[in-house]
């Protein structure tokens, strides 16, 4: 978590299979980090990019350079149980705390193929006030979280968690790369 003293939650991680992803996506992912690290949008390892195909979600874990997304720092998200807070994965890498986030994005709006998350402090104060909030400063990847940031969702296409990142959500990753690059250059 970048802001607040709040701790963070965890889940129970299976493993489908360790093999790293051959999805036809990655391309998409690896384009999208160079773009927004030459904009200076996303930072090293400030950002978090979902897309979906049929019921998984390709998405990267912690990752050293967004700017050159490794196969191996990737994912793809089978199944996620939110009442158990398990997790079903095809990759070898461990998820980031915000994946349950990505996963029920993507379930809940048939329209959403595409999620960008920043993680930045300094980005999130540059827009804040235009852009609706999460209600409280909620343990990353809670639960509570996630019900909240799909209220948000249900009416905007961006949001910021509360003292932690801005999420974008589109229909395709181009969609929310031109959203993303409008919004801080009407910020600047």
């Amino acid at each position: 978590m970048i802001g607040g003293n709040l701790p963070n939650i965890s889940f129970e991680t299976f493993y489908v299979s360790k093999e790293e992803p051959n999805n036809e996506l990655i391309p998409e992912i690896v384009r999208i980090g160079k773009k927004l690290k030459e904009l200076k949008i996303i930072k090293e390892s400030d950002g978090i990019i979902s897309l979906s195909f049929g019921k998984r979600v390709l998405i990267n874990g912690y990752v050293e350079d967004i700017s050159n997304i490794k196969r191996k720092e990737l994912f793809e998200i089978v199944d996620y149980d939110p009442v158990k807070n398990n997790l079903l994965i095809i990759g070898s890498i461990e998820p980031r705390l915000e994946t349950p986030v990505h996963w029920m994005i993507h379930h809940a709006r048939t329209d959403v193929n595409a999620a960008i998350q920043i993680n930045n402090v300094e980005l999130v104060e540059k827009v804040k006030n235009k852009i609706p909030e999460t209600d409280k400063d909620y343990l990353t990847g809670s639960f509570d979280q996630i019900k909240d940031v799909l209220r948000l969702l249900r009416d905007n296409k961006k949001l910021i968690t509360k003292n932690q990142s801005i999420i974008f959500v589109g229909n395709t990753i181009k969609e929310v790369e031109k959203d993303i690059i409008k919004t801080f250059e009407e910020s600047k």
